[in-house]
């Protein structure tokens, strides 16, 4: 069983950074793709970002990219969302996913594992 299990999050103010971390505890399934998702009251699930098992080929969502960086550690059990020059849109709860096999990664029926969530509040 894949047991995700995140760590972060919180309150800052706009321009601050954060740094959301996920971990696969039980590694009970190889070979993870992991990413993020995020959440705000009313609306779908929105694409963040993924990173491949071995860390070559990483994904951002329009509103990451630029200011987002996901990577892993070298155990590839881990991976970490650096958040930087946060905005109040980028409020919402976060969520980690995982799976061995993506299609299509901006897709969140594409993960087959998820983590509980966390929120991130940017204020202004």
């Amino acid at each position: 069983q894949v047991l995700l299990v995140q760590s972060g999050g919180g309150l800052v103010q706009a321009g601050d950074s954060l740094r959301l971390t996920c971990t696969d505890s039980q590694r009970a399934v190889g070979r993870l793709a992991m990413g993020w998702f995020r959440q705000s009251p009313g609306k779908d699930k929105e694409f963040v970002a993924t990173i491949s098992w071995k860390g070559a080929e990483v994904y951002y969502g329009d509103s990451a990219r630029g200011r987002f960086t996901i990577s892993r550690d070298t155990s590839r059990s881990t991976v970490i969302l650096q958040m930087n020059r946060l905005k109040p849109e980028d409020s919402g709860i976060y969520y980690c996913a995982a799976d061995q096999i993506l299609v299509d990664v901006k897709n969140p029926e594409e993960y087959g594992y998820w983590s509980e969530g966390t929120q991130v509040t940017v204020s202004s």
